[in-house]
């Protein structure tokens, strides 16, 4: 067991690491705030203080981790393809990512308040990336013209559909050729 550690030298993300091993190992709904407390070495107190529960310590751990993918702008000439190639590059991490793939296989239903419910700070993240790169498309002309408010949102629902949707759905289909499709389609909706 790691010695117990002073909590004014604890970072958050001492206690985030902690909590990413512990849902990579039991999961979510099995993961206790006592096992991440013992995990990152320090007092349950010091970690009830940071974060109240469960659930909140998980919130912070997907907003570092996924915030974190997201974002990257991609390759490309015009402010159109920077995005695309960006966005369909995000869905590629995020489904490689091993705290993804552990909720997903594990916890799914823990997502579907941000589907059907409200926003959360990733998605949030997510949509200011979009937003940039929407504005930089509409400033070359690359992007057609449209309430950018608009455009960053439909485009995060579509996109989100994919990292929600696509593990189960392209199991007997090309991965390759599905994200090929998803540029495509991204490009299409966004041509002038």
């Amino acid at each position: 067991m790691p010695s117990q550690r002073h909590s004014v030298r604890v970072g958050d993300d001492v206690l985030l690491d902690a909590a990413h091993k512990c849902v990579l190992l039991v999961g979510v709904r099995r993961t206790t705030l006592t096992d991440v407390a013992r995990e990152a070495g320090v007092s349950r107190m010091t970690l009830y203080r940071r974060f109240p529960d469960v659930r909140s310590l998980v919130a912070a751990l997907m907003t570092r981790e996924f915030g974190a993918l997201l974002g990257e702008v991609g390759p490309g000439r015009t402010g159109r393809e920077r995005l695309v190639s960006g966005a369909v590059g995000t869905v590629r991490r995020l489904l490689a990512n091993p705290l993804m793939a552990a909720v997903l296989d594990r916890d799914a239903e823990l997502l579907l308040p941000y589907v059907v419910e409200r926003l959360g700070a990733t998605q949030r993240i997510a949509e200011q990336f979009l937003r940039v790169g929407l504005a930089a498309g509409h400033e070359d002309g690359s992007v057609r013209p449209g309430d950018l408010d608009v455009q960053a949102r439909t485009l995060l629902l579509m996109v989100q559909s994919f990292v929600l949707s696509v593990r189960p759905a392209i199991a007997e289909l090309d991965p390759d050729a599905v994200f090929d499709e998803l540029s495509e389609m991204l490009e299409g909706a966004l041509r002038p």
